[in-house]
C-alpha cells in the first residue's frame, strides 16, 4: 500500500531552477490549480484517496521516508518538499479500519515536518535553513488539499451563531446538544500545527510567502471558521492572528473579508459557528489601531459591532463583542454616546437574558465614560433604565438597581440629579408600592433612601410631583370607568333585535415599557 502512495509522487525533473520558478508561479495562478485544490476533499472530508497534482520541477525524486537527520543541509529542502507532497494524499477518516497503514505513515510524516519547521528557527530566532519558494508553494498546496473543504449541511441548521453552544431557540433541544467533533481532527490538528509554525517561522520570507498565502488562500481559510468543531475554530483563530501580524500587505483585505462575514450574519443568515473566534481576532486588531481612528474603523463600529447585538444568538459571542466595543471606547471616548444610542436602538423587549447582558455592557461603558458624553445620552438611557427597574422579571430589575452599587455611576448621577431623579423616581415609587419580589423591593428602598440623602429638597419635589401625577391618573381612570358604566346602562335599556351589537366590558389595559 505504501507503493500506492509513492507511485502518486511526481518524478524528479531535470528543469533548471528558473524554469521551476516560472512553472510554479504559473501553476499557482492557473484555474486548474484552483479547481483541484477546491475539489480535494480535505483530511476529514470525502471518501477515497486523492492527491494534489504538482509540477514535476517542484518535487525532488528523493525517498520521502528518509529522516531529515540522515541528509545534508543542501538536500533538506528537497526532502521537505518530498515529504510535504506525500502528505497531499487524503483519506476517509470516517472509517478507522480503512487505509490504517497509510494513515499512520502520513501521521508520522506530518509530525516530522512539524518538528523540522519548529527546529529550523528554534535557536534564538536564527535560521539554520531558509525555506525556498518551491517549499513554500508545496506546503501551501498541501494545506489546501487537507484543510479546504465544503462542510456538509448540519442537522442543527436552525441553530444560529454557536453551532449548538447555546445560540438559537432555547426550546429547540437540538441546539442544546454537544458540539460536533470531526473524526479527522487528530490528523487535521497536525496540519494546522504545521501551518501555524510555518507562518510564525523566521525562516520563511514574508515577501515570498505572500504570493502563495494570498487573497484566495485567506478567503478559504476564513470559510473554515464555520466549522462545527470548536477545536478547529480555535486553531484557525491563532493562525489568522499570526497571518495578520506577518503579512501586513494583506491586513486591509483580511479586515474587509471578516466584515463581509459579519454583514452576512447580521443581515441574512444569523447562522455562523465562528463569530466569537472572529471577534476575538478583531479585538486584538482593534487594540493596534493608530490614533486618531480612521473613518473606516468608525464605520466598522457603527455598521458591524453595534448591529451584532441584534441576533438572538448574541449570548454565544457577547463577551468578545463587548471587549471589541470597549476597545473602541478606550481608543476614542467620543464614540461612547454613539455606542449607547446603538444599544438603545437594539434593546431587547421580550428577551430577559439579553436585557441583562445589555445592562452589564452599559454599566461597563458608564464606568469609563466622561461627563460630557454622559450628559449627551443620560435622558434616553435612564428612561430605559427606569423601565428595567419596573420589570416584572426580578433579575432584570435587580441588575438595573445594581447600577447604584457602582461609585463612578453614582457620582455621575449625583452631578446630574436634577435631570435623572425626576426620570427614575416614579420607577422606585412603583416598586416600593407594588413589586412582588422582596429583593427588588429592598433594593428600591435603599436607592430611594440614597436619593433622599443626596438632595432632600429635590426628593420632596419629585415625590410631590409623583403624587400629583398619580392623582391625575387615578382621576382619569375613574372617569373612564364612569363613562363605560353609563354606556353599559344605556345599552341594557335597548332591546336586542336582529344584528344589534352587544356591548362587552373591556379589559383594563396599562402602558408598559
Amino acid at each position: 500500500m505504501l507503493k500506492q502512495i509513492w507511485s502518486k509522487l511526481p518524478r524528479k525533473s531535470s528543469k533548471s531552477s528558473n524554469d521551476s520558478s516560472a512553472e510554479s508561479n504559473r501553476y499557482s495562478n492557473s484555474p486548474r490549480a484552483t479547481s483541484q485544490s477546491q475539489s480535494n476533499g480535505g483530511g476529514g472530508g470525502g471518501g477515497g484517496k486523492r492527491t494534489a497534482v504538482f509540477p514535476a520541477s517542484v518535487v525532488a525524486g528523493i525517498e520521502p521516508l528518509v529522516p531529515f537527520k540522515d541528509v545534508p543541509n543542501s538536500e533538506k529542502m528537497n526532502l521537505f518538499v518530498s515529504k510535504v507532497s506525500l502528505c497531499c494524499v487524503t483519506f476517509d477518516f470516517t472509517d478507522s479500519s480503512k487505509n490504517s497503514v497509510e494513515k499512520d505513515v502520513k501521521r508520522r510524516t506530518l509530525i516530522e515536518l512539524v518538528d523540522f519547521v519548529a527546529s529550523a528557527s528554534a535557536s534564538s530566532g536564527s535560521c539554520s535553513i531558509r525555506f525556498t519558494e518551491p517549499a513554500i508553494l508545496a506546503l501551501c498546496r498541501m494545506c489546501a488539499a487537507n484543510l479546504f473543504r465544503v462542510f456538509p449541511p448540519s442537522f442543527r441548521s436552525n441553530c444560529s451563531g454557536g453551532g449548538g453552544d447555546g445560540g438559537g431557540d432555547s426550546d429547540n433541544n437540538e441546539c442544546d446538544g454537544e458540539p460536533m467533533f470531526d473524526p479527522a481532527w487528530p490528523h487535521l490538528n497536525l496540519v494546522y500545527d504545521l501551518l501555524l509554525k510555518f507562518i510564525t517561522s523566521s525562516c520563511v520570507d514574508a515577501k515570498v510567502a505572500k504570493k502563495y498565502i494570498d487573497h484566495s488562500f485567506i478567503l478559504r481559510l476564513l470559510d473554515l471558521f464555520d466549522s462545527e468543531d470548536p477545536r478547529e475554530r480555535d486553531c484557525l483563530k491563532t493562525i489568522l492572528h499570526r497571518a495578520y501580524g506577518k503579512f501586513m500587505v494583506h491586513r486591509p483585505f483580511i479586515r474587509k473579508s471578516i466584515n463581509n462575514i459579519f454583514y452576512r450574519f447580521v443581515s441574512e443568515s444569523e447562522r455562523h459557528n465562528g463569530i466569537a473566534e472572529l471577534l476575538e481576532v478583531y479585538g486584538s486588531v482593534i487594540s493596534g489601531f493608530a490614533l486618531p481612528l480612521k473613518e473606516e474603523h468608525k464605520i466598522f463600529l457603527w455598521r458591524v459591532l453595534v448591529p451584532l447585538h441584534k441576533p438572538k444568538s448574541v449570548g454565544v459571542y457577547f463577551h468578545q463583542l463587548s471587549y471589541c466595543v470597549t476597545q473602541f471606547i478606550e481608543k476614542e471616548p467620543k464614540l461612547t454616546s454613539t455606542v449607547i444610542r446603538g444599544l438603545l436602538k437594539f434593546w431587547p423587549v421580550t428577551n430577559s437574558q439579553k436585557e441583562m447582558m445589555f445592562l452589564g455592557e452599559i454599566e461597563e461603558i458608564l464606568d469609563a465614560i466622561n461627563m460630557v458624553e454622559f450628559q449627551k445620552i443620560m435622558v434616553p438611557l435612564f428612561l430605559r433604565i427606569g423601565c428595567c427597574i419596573n420589570s416584572f422579571h426580578f433579575q432584570v430589575a435587580e441588575r438595573a438597581l445594581f447600577f447604584w452599587n457602582n461609585d463612578n455611576i453614582v457620582n455621575l448621577i449625583a452631578h446630574n440629579r436634577q435631570v435623572i431623579l425626576p426620570i427614575v423616581f416614579p420607577a422606585f415609587e412603583r416598586n416600593v408600592q407594588s413589586h412582588w419580589n422582596p429583593a427588588v423591593l429592598n433594593l428600591s428602598l435603599n436607592v430611594r433612601k440614597m436619593f433622599m440623602e443626596m438632595d432632600e429638597v429635590l426628593f420632596q419635589s419629585c415625590h410631590a410631583h409623583f403624587e400629583e401625577e398619580e392623582a391625575k391618573l387615578s382621576l382619569a381612570a375613574e372617569k373612564r370607568k364612569e363613562a363605560w358604566e353609563r354606556l353599559e346602562n344605556a345599552a341594557s335599556l335597548q332591546p336586542i333585535t336582529g344584528n344589534t351589537a352587544v356591548l362587552v366590558t373591556p379589559l383594563s389595559t396599562s402602558i408598559t415599557c
